[in-house]
């Protein structure tokens, strides 16, 4: 008979109760005491939980984890890494085993701003990835690296690199090609052609750190486009305006001793009826605008216009279509209508424009 049976009995003896009654007492309170150390045994459960490396094995009837962590007074940050939810069921009949790993403060420098964050994740790498934060493939660590071990209070500070291709464009200017047109009086200036302005591009690759240039190298330079020159045409064209109002154009202008003659037998050793009479070198009649000159000076048919300066009137245009025994030089010989006309003349100074 078990201990627990034989006080039964002895208690219930002294209540002067039946041996037969005292004997199913005894049995009903053993089979209950057996009972209920099954029912413990069927409802607690076995728990082992890694905090942070440290390791607690429980046997609880708590049936969730929050409840058993609040049994064993471990409590878990929001930033800190949890195995399983804390309302997750525990299981009856297998080994339960809950991990946690602590978050540690972490410095984060990038972009000109500085975080302060905890993390549990195990490497640099896994901590910028939890923040949301990109890595260039150019982008520089300063004192760590991606796959270093997080430890307490780390700073993790990026350097962004990016870099560019700049392209400069530098303009190249024209020349201006100037170009005699002896159809333009001087003075006068005509655009043949517009000018334009080359293109000379240099392009680089260019390095930023935290938006500021480190380096700049010059990787091609070329002229995408040639100047074009520019063509002027200017006037050779001498102009003259005659005390007639008149705008003469000529290429040269000769200052000559001038006298004056007549077809008279006094000026030509001719008279009228003589072969010859009134007939100039060049074979024409002469008149009034034929001038006698020195062919090595003027040559012969040259077109010209004589002015004699501090008069009013000039003798005007005129043809170098005469010679004489005496017009050498710069002189010429001017013909008038009568003797009185050339007494008149004298010997002048005159300006002889060679008329184009």
């Amino acid at each position: 008979m078990t201990p627990i049976a034989k006080n039964i009995k002895r208690y219930f003896s002294r209540l002067k109760i039946r041996p037969l009654d005292i004997a199913i007492i005894c049995i009903a309170v053993v089979i209950s005491v057996t009972a209920g150390f099954f029912v413990f045994n069927g409802l607690k459960r076995h728990v082992v939980i890694n905090n942070n490396g440290k390791e607690i094995a429980i046997e609880t009837m708590k049936s969730t984890v929050g409840e058993v962590l609040q049994q064993t007074g471990i409590t878990v940050a929001k930033e800190d890494y949890l195995s399983m939810p804390s309302d997750t069921k525990l299981a009856k009949l297998t080994k339960n085993v809950i991990e946690i790993k602590r978050a540690i403060p972490v410095s984060i420098k990038v972009d000109g701003k500085e975080y302060d964050v905890k993390s549990y994740k195990d490497t640099v790498k896994e901590v910028l990835s939890d923040n949301a934060i990109s890595i260039g493939e150019n982008d520089k660590f300063v004192g760590s690296q991606l796959g270093d071990k997080i430890v307490p209070n780390m700073d993790i500070s990026i350097t962004r690199v990016d870099e560019k291709t700049v392209t400069e464009e530098l303009s190249l200017p024209f020349k201006t090609i100037t170009k005699e047109n002896d159809r333009l009086d001087v003075g006068t200036k005509n655009t043949v052609r517009e000018g334009k302005a080359g293109v000379r591009e240099k392009v680089y690759k260019v390095v930023y750190e935290n938006g500021k240039q480190v380096t700049k190298q010059l990787v091609k330079d070329i002229i995408s486009s040639n100047p074009l020159a520019k063509i002027v045409e200017v006037g050779t064209v001498l102009n003259y305006k005659t005390s007639r109002g008149d705008a003469i154009r000529y290429s040269d202008v000769i200052e000559m001793k001038a006298t004056s003659y007549t077809a008279s037998y006094a000026d030509t050793g001719k008279s009228p009826g003589d072969p010859g009479f009134g007939i100039t070198a060049t074979g024409r009649t002469v008149r009034k605008g034929i001038i006698a000159v020195d062919p090595s000076v003027i040559p012969l048919g040259t077109r010209v216009y004589v002015e004699v300066p501090g008069r009013a009137a000039d003798y005007g245009y005129a043809v170098a279509a005469d010679t004489g025994g005496a017009i050498k030089g710069n002189i010429i010989d001017v013909y008038l209508d009568s003797s009185s006309a050339v007494s008149a003349w004298g010997v002048k100074r005159v300006k002889v424009y060679i008329l184009k």
